[in-house]
């Protein structure tokens, strides 16, 4: 994130940098940000400039080049006239130069809207190798992922992330319930690429039937990690309600006021 006239002003402009790899120097950090949180659509305020309108549940914003240094953010209800009364913040996110990360508004395990501010493992993989992460934003409790029969991540819980390094090849990945080896999803084949992060999110919400399933990848593991992409998020709807599966930790303050105060503009 960043002012409006550094981003170039549009939801348009921002969302043009998944679609052209950015290239970050050693003086900036690249910053992306998926909007987990079903059902509201929100207004993003940076340094007091609305710079991302009407921002949708599973959009995918960046990756944004942005030099190193700390940034305000504000959430308000869409269409507000400005940030004078956000829904959530204003709260402050410093950003390291050299540094990949991935900003997720989501829901905790309980339902509570809350966030997470992910650093994005960027450094080099092995020849022939690619990187799998898998991130729990969902709420819903905690999970097994498995590889064929096999547990390869046991006791994910919302929000953790755990990764692996694998060959590069086809997955067949599914999730059980943690302790269990019955899949409650999949097997799906998830393709693990030669110097490619894959991280796939599972966000929404169990109970209410609307969960849904994220991949990012990031590329050019094999090269210097200053120069490393951000791909664009692909969104897969599930309904099914066995799923068991992270906008911005710039959003950890104000939470609590903040869910009332959505609850109290979408009413």
């Amino acid at each position: 994130m960043k002012t409006a006239a550094a981003l170039g002003g549009s939801v348009a402009a921002i969302l043009a940098f998944a679609a052209v790899p950015a290239q970050a120097d050693e003086h900036q950090a690249q910053l992306s940000v998926l909007h987990g949180v079903p059902d509201l659509v929100v207004d993003v305020w940076v340094n007091g400039e609305l710079t991302l309108d009407d921002f949708e549940p599973g959009e995918l914003a960046g990756p944004l080049d942005l030099d190193a240094g700390t940034y305000t953010v504000a959430i308000t209800a869409s269409d507000a006239a400005d940030d004078s009364e956000p829904a959530i913040g204003p709260v402050d996110l410093p950003l390291e130069a050299g540094m990949s990360y991935t900003a997720a508004a989501h829901l905790a395990e309980d339902g509570t809207p809350t966030a997470t501010l992910f650093t994005n493992d960027t450094s080099a993989t092995e020849a022939g190798q690619g990187r799998l992460t898998v991130r729990h934003v969902a709420a819903a409790p905690a999970v097994d992922v498995l590889a064929g029969d096999q547990a390869v991540i046991t006791g994910l819980a919302n929000p953790d992330e755990a990764s692996l390094e694998l060959d590069a090849t086809t997955v067949p990945a599914a999730v059980a319930a943690a302790g269990t080896t019955d899949p409650v999803i999949g097997p799906a084949d998830v393709p693990v690429q030669d110097g490619v992060a894959t991280i796939v999110y599972a966000w929404g919400s169990l109970e209410d039937g609307n969960l849904a399933l994220a991949t990012q990848t990031i590329e050019g593991l094999h090269s210097a990690p200053a120069g490393v992409p951000t791909g664009l998020v692909e969104v897969q709807e599930t309904t099914s309600p066995a799923l068991y599966l992270g906008l911005a930790g710039v959003l950890a303050l104000g939470l609590g006021v903040g869910a009332r105060r959505l609850a109290a503009a979408r009413s």
